[in-house]
């Protein structure tokens, strides 16, 4: 797998920030947590990008609002496991 530069900001008692740090991990992707409930410089660093809501997850230079999953794999490089299989409808 490539490696990237993630940076997670999260928030306290945050559901969406949680389910976000949980694939990571599940994913095996290091990567570095900001809270801003702790640490309001990294607030401040979400409000000089214009976010201000969390969790804001970014990779590289890619930035992903909420919690997306399809986006963060994509953008991650990583496959997914379910197959969508096509569904047919044949009259006769």
């Amino acid at each position: 797998m490539i490696d990237h530069e993630v940076v997670v900001y999260t928030s306290n008692d945050c559901v969406q920030c949680e389910k976000v740090i949980s694939k990571l991990r599940e994913w095996d992707v290091a990567f570095e947590e900001r809270n801003i409930s702790s640490d309001k410089t990294h607030f401040k660093d979400l409000q000089a990008q214009r976010i201000y809501a969390t969790p804001a997850t970014f990779i590289n230079s890619m930035k992903i609002l909420g919690y997306q999953e399809r986006k963060l794999r994509r953008t991650l490089g990583i496959p997914y496991d379910e197959h969508f299989q096509k569904s047919t409808n044949i009259s006769s």
